[in-house]
């Protein structure tokens, strides 16, 4: 017998008991790969969130479903890797840093370069660690020690390679074309970072006068200050009305420019006026038709949203904005607006400070992705990437197959600089000094050290201050390198020109997109380009966990640079998780006011419940409608498992502590029955998990710890552990440890803080939970579940009619059980006890010849008919006036659909989730009235019985 005294307090109190199991698993070294390498490795690389980040419901859904995973693994005999860390996140970090400069009164600017990237080391010394440590609450069982930055040494120096190398290939190049700028952030963005909402515009109707004098052609627009950037007016070639106009010339309003009207097969002649403004210079579309036809690119807007010289004296400096409403006005006075219309259509925003993008010509820096894309397409496609589910196939290989090259350079100081350098003393091809060429380059203001600000286009003066070269370029507001100055690529930081040794070199201003790192995570945080031991055990890593969101940005930018850098794909399976929304199926978002803090509901739930939710609702290709009473249903079901502990605990001193296969010919039904369903159950979850069905994983363990366990399990024990043989209640105390130990393991990766509290109080093994078995390969017991339905079906029969009939739990009743077959009798016998106290029934007759006594409720279940008088047992008069109310009810209801379900009007517009909850509940009603019915019918034949009296 048991000599150990375990004490459980009253009530589970998540805010005891998670800090200190979570510091008790870091510290123990837990959460660090098993140092057993033979055990075959598992690795998984967190998505590394932003440093600017708090913790939202998505990052909540993915770590809890990689710990889940991964705490699984880890019992499963895997040497597991969960490798975290952070991303420096560019734009974001930089706009959250000058926000609090300008607070201060000073931007980046005055403050140079240098001083800027230190200000934001300080900055993220002092807040990047917040979303770590929230992470941390949620239980992520990373291993802390191997934590990355994209900033730091090691990747630094990875990212340095694989920009070398493409450079050196000819896959990295610099380019004049058109990209999308955002001007709040002054930077350069991929068409992956520009986030489109439908606005409700305006189509402005113009008239464009031939330089012939004879008419004019009539053009639509949404953006009429762009106008004076057109260098051309495209038609149809097979639009009758303009047959005639092309190959004529328009003299361009408020310009005054000459431009061609040419024929373009990709105009529609259906929209609007079938006549369109050609602006090479700030439109996509546009660029591709004026390179098709050579024409000239002119821009007319700056890279602070302000128009340019090239607008004319009249626009120059203004506002876009501004100058589209100028604009507007000169037309009117001119005669040559016809009008305007109301027009949708979508806009392009930054990602990040949400401010509306423009189309600018500007030299940037380019990855040319088609090789590289066309051997991730390949691993898709032969499998050795699974994209799970696998929906997301499809949109997938539609992006791929439609790539563009990557645009890598931002005009920010916070990121990646690029190893590229520009030597001042060179000359160019046409023998201009290339230190001559810097003052062409400056379109803003620079700041001289002592603050003061001299106008764009001072280089001479800028060099007479003692400003150097680098100097110049590092304080510039906005800088451009010409495209056609040489470059100089190294890995190293260069002293001097290789080539005409001098020593003035300028490195490029720019830095390199954050995805661009962040697509080397796999590789370079396992120590690549060093040949690590890490980096030979755990790449390619097994499982990346992602939103959808970033399929694009993200995923498929690693599999090209795992495949280039490393010759295999970075990661075998990659998880598309659900998106979290309301309980109303919206998009969360502070504009709704229907953002949900999972740090809140941690505090008043506990991460468990949380985490439990979360798994329990991740069902594969479905997104999340989340609720708080989903959470707290499942803080009750860990009140389900702490009362059940108590109770089998308050029993420990039967505890052998031997193992169960001792008494394994002993054990009665009930007991083979749970060993049996809890071995089916193990397998079952093991089985979900691995094909990442966290929601049939998680619903699968509720169901048998809360129904079979405690509602049905431990109730049969009762009446054992209260009038059993010593020897019956040694084996049923027996069997409960074992089952609660299996349990606590099945439940650990989806509730580590709970089942870890209750470990430490039972377990006969030593150490952690997070180090146990998982629980497979557990003993059977033939026929036990099938054996068991008996019971099972006894009782249900007897529940059933017990709640039709709304008899109160305080009434004993008598029943009758006529089973058709021996076994069926015989097993309900040997159980007569359990079933007497589960259903409170005094007396149950069980026999093959039992007949039904008139006036008695009937249930029919498998193998047997169960009958129960009810003679005496209910005030019948009271009974049937409160089902008839309830009838009525039923039927005001039934009306009340019926006429909704028949309404042609209601059945068009109604949403299909509004139509199909109206007729699960028309059909319910239905069923309920039914059973009414029936139960009337019942209670009439009674009432008859009583009348007739004895005959």
């Amino acid at each position: 017998m048991s000599n150990r005294q375990i004490e459980l307090t009253k009530s589970y109190n998540p805010q005891e008991v998670e800090d200190k199991w979570y510091h008790f698993w870091e510290s123990s070294g837990y959460f660090k790969p098993d140092p057993d390498a033979t055990k075959r490795p598992f690795c998984i690389v967190i998505p590394p969130p932003n440093i600017t980040g708090s913790l939202h419901m998505g990052h909540a859904m993915n770590v809890a479903i990689q710990d889940i995973f991964v705490r699984w693994k880890r019992m499963s005999g895997h040497r597991v890797l969960w490798l975290p860390g952070t991303d420096h996140a560019g734009i974001a970090t930089q706009n959250v840093v000058e926000k609090e400069l300008s607070k201060e009164g000073v931007d980046r600017h005055k403050l140079g370069r240098d001083a800027f990237i230190e200000r934001i080391w300080e900055w993220k010394a002092e807040h990047g660690g917040k979303i770590i440590h929230q992470i941390k609450r949620l239980g992520a069982s990373c291993d802390w020690s191997r934590e990355r930055f994209t900033l730091d040494e090691g990747l630094s120096k990875a990212v340095r390679e694989v920009f070398v190398t493409l450079y050196e290939e000819g896959l990295i190049y610099r380019d004049d074309r058109l990209i999308n700028w955002c001007p709040r952030c002054h930077t350069a963005l991929s068409d992956l970072e520009v986030e489109y909402d439908e606005i409700d515009g305006k189509l402005y109707y113009i008239k464009y006068p031939l330089t012939d004098g004879k008419g004019y052609i009539s053009v639509a627009t949404t953006r009429p200050e762009t106008m004076l950037g057109d260098t051309a007016v495209a038609v149809h070639p097979e639009d009758e009305r303009y047959g005639h106009f092309i190959g004529k010339t328009i003299n361009l309003p408020l310009v005054g420019r000459e431009i061609p009207i040419i024929s373009e097969s990709s105009v529609d002649p259906s929209f609007a006026t079938g006549a369109v403004k050609v602006t090479p210079a700030h439109d996509f579309s546009d660029e591709a038709i004026g390179r098709q036809h050579n024409l000239p690119s002119i821009s007319v807007i700056t890279e602070d949203g302000r128009m340019g010289i090239a607008a004319g004296e009249r626009y120059s400096g203004l506002d876009r904005y501004r100058c589209r409403k100028k604009v507007l006005e000169d037309l009117i006075e001119l005669g040559l607006l016809e009008g305007e219309k109301r027009h949708n259509f979508a806009v392009g925003h930054c990602y990040r400070c949400k401010t509306t993008i423009e189309p600018l010509l500007t030299i940037q820096w380019y990855v040319a992705i088609e090789s590289l894309a066309s051997e991730a397409i390949k691993v898709v496609r032969n499998r050795k990437v699974r994209l799970i589910p696998e929906s997301w196939e499809n949109n997938y290989f539609a992006w791929m197959r439609d790539i563009k090259d990557w645009c890598i350079s931002r005009q920010i100081w916070w990121g990646h600089q690029i190893p590229v350098w520009y030597c001042a003393g060179c000359k160019r091809d046409d023998k201009t000094p290339q230190g001559e060429i810097i003052e062409h380059i400056f379109f803003g203001t620079v700041n001289l050290p002592d603050g003061t600000a001299l106008a764009g286009g001072k280089y001479s003066e800028l060099r007479k201050s003692g400003m150097s070269h680098t100097e110049i370029i590092k304080n510039s507001k906005i800088t451009r390198i010409p495209r056609d100055i040489k470059s100089i690529c190294r890995r190293d930081d260069p002293k001097e020109c290789p080539e005409c040794r001098s020593r003035d070199i300028i490195r490029d201003p720019d830095v390199l997109d954050t995805w661009f790192s962040s697509a080397l995570w796999p590789f370079s945080t396992l120590g690549w380009p060093e040949d690590t031991e890490d980096l030979r055990t755990f790449y390619p890593t097994n499982l990346l966990v992602t939103g959808f969101d970033i399929l694009f940005f993200w995923v498929a930018r690693m599999i090209m640079m795992g495949m280039k850098f490393m010759g295999d794909p970075p990661f075998r399976d990659v998880y598309i998780h659900a998106l979290v929304r309301d309980l109303k199926g919206q998009k969360m978002s502070k504009s709704k006011g229907n953002i949900i803090d999972p740090l809140l509901l941690i505090d008043k739930y506990g991460a468990d419940a949380f985490r439990f939710s979360l798994a329990a609702l991740a069902a594969r290709g479905r997104d999340i409608k989340f609720s708080e009473e989903r959470i707290e249903g499942y803080r009750h079901f860990i009140n389900k498992l702490w009362n059940a502990t108590k109770f089998i605990i308050n029993n420990e001193q039967l505890w052998t502590e031997q193992p169960l296969h001792d008494y394994d010919k002993d054990l009665d039904l009930p007991s083979r029955w749970i060993i049996s369903r809890l071995a089916s159950t193990a397998s079952a979850i093991d089985k979900h998990l691995r094909a990442y069905r966290f929601s049939e994983a998680a619903n699968g363990i509720y169901q048998f710890v809360w129904h079979e366990f405690c509602d049905w399990y431990i109730e049969l024990t009762k009446p054992v552990l209260l009038h059993g043989s010593d020897k019956e209640k040694v084996i049923i105390v027996n069997c409960l440890f074992f089952v609660l130990e299996q349990v606590l393991q099945l439940l650990h990766p989806f509730m580590p803080f709970v089942t870890e509290e209750i470990w430490h109080k039972i377990s006969r093994q030593k150490g952690s939970i997070i180090r146990s078995p998982y629980p497979l390969r557990l003993p059977t017991y033939q026929n036990a579940v099938e054996e068991m339905g008996h019971v099972i079906n006894a009782v249900t029969g007897i529940r059933s009619i017990r709640g039709e009939l709304n008899i109160a739990p305080s009434i004993e009743i008598e029943a009758d059980i006529k089973v058709y077959s021996e076994e069926a009798g015989e097993i309900i016998k040997n159980n007569l006890a359990a079933i007497k106290k589960l259903t409170r029934c005094k007396e149950i007759g069980v026999a093959p010849e039992v007949e039904c006594i008139k006036g008695s409720a009937v249930a029919v279940k498998e193998e047997m008919e169960i009958y129960v008088p009810i003679g005496g047992l209910l005030d019948i008069g009271a009974e049937v006036n409160r089902l008839q109310k309830e009838m009525k009810k039923i039927d005001e209801s039934l009306n009340f659909l019926n006429k909704k379900l028949l309404n042609a009007d209601f059945l068009s517009s109604a949403p299909k989730s509004v139509l199909q909850k109206d007729k699960a509940r028309f059909d319910d009603l239905l069923s309920r009235k039914d059973k009414i019915e029936e139960t009337l019918k019942l209670f009439d034949a009674v009432k008859r019985e009583t009348t007739a009296g004895p005959k």
